[in-house]
């Protein structure tokens, strides 16, 4: 059995899954906010309720928001910050009595895709998060690719490829720098770029409502949208050239990406050849915590 943890800002879900991939078990609480300890004994709870309904023992896998140093063993750049400097894995083996793989959200992702998700049979697969930030992952034989730094992955702290005069130096991100990716395609940075050019402020599933009714403005946006992540896409198969790009997050469901990416990457790409799809995501949102399951592999 695999038992593999999301721990998110907000909940921290656990999910049961037999060797074949079957759903055994799944459960939800709230992440104890600003408490470390709290969130070890959350944790914890969910992989022992599993256990006990299940009557079974199953190895544990956990995504974490951050990653973790390869060379202090401890946890960086979480949003959650009471992670941060925290041996998490070692304190997590030591409650549990057994060890315990730890990975970028964003990775657990890739690799929940690249087992039996859009991207399975495929050697390397990544896996993009278009949400409220933008990250990504990158699994490599059904394998989350870490990095000497453990930093694979971290598209969205790139500055966005090929800017225009009117992109740049693009808006400010959290990580301090300008014009980051995660600036322009993520859904806060797609709601941003239209109210910029209307002086309204919609979430994303609104402006693409008004896209579909036919506004010139909300047309606008999303044609800019989709030329800001081709040529992101691109660079990253300039860099890796991956098998399959599956996206996910709330800007993943908008299913007019997907003609229009595919359209225009080839532009974009040296040589103006590709032949790399860009797809939807096969498992929504248990995608992420089914990926720190198969962590142990399959």
């Amino acid at each position: 059995m695999r038992i593999g943890i999301d721990l998110g800002g907000t909940k921290i879900e656990g999910i049961a899954l037999s060797d074949q991939g079957q759903e055994l078990w799944r459960e939800r609480i709230a992440t104890p906010q600003g408490d470390y300890q709290g969130i070890l004994q959350g944790i914890a709870g969910l992989v022992q309720r599993a256990e006990a309904n299940l009557t079974l023992t199953g190895s544990v896998g956990v995504g974490i928001p951050g990653v973790l140093s390869p060379q202090t063993g401890r946890v960086k750049n979480a949003n959650t910050q009471c992670l941060n400097g925290q041996a998490l894995d070692q304190d997590l083996s030591q409650l549990l009595n057994r060890e315990v793989r730890l990975a970028n959200d964003a990775n657990c992702f890739a690799v929940s895709e690249a087992v039996d998700g859009a991207g399975q049979g495929k050697s390397m697969v990544f896996g993009v998060i278009l949400g409220t930030g933008c990250g990504a992952g990158i699994a490599l034989n059904e394998r989350p690719l870490q990095g000497a730094n453990g930093l694979s992955g971290e598209w969205g702290h790139n500055p966005l490829p090929w800017m225009t005069r009117q992109e740049y130096p693009g808006p400010q991100c959290f990580c301090g720098r300008h014009g980051c990716i995660e600036t322009f395609v993520s859904g806060t940075g797609f709601s941003r770029q239209y109210s910029r050019l209307t002086s309204h402020n919609l979430p994303g599933d609104q402006i693409i409502h008004r896209m579909r009714q036919g506004e010139p403005a909300a047309g606008s946006v999303f044609e800019l949208y989709c030329d800001q992540l081709s040529r992101a896409l691109a660079h990253v198969v300039n860099l890796l050239d991956p098998e399959i790009i599956v996206l996910g997050g709330g800007m993943s469901n908008v299913h007019e990406l997907y003609p229009e990416l595919n359209r225009r990457l080839a532009a974009d790409v040296l040589g103006r050849e590709c032949v790399t799809p860009v797809v939807a995501n096969g498992h929504g949102d248990s995608s992420g915590v089914r990926g720190a399951a198969w962590l142990w592999g399959r």
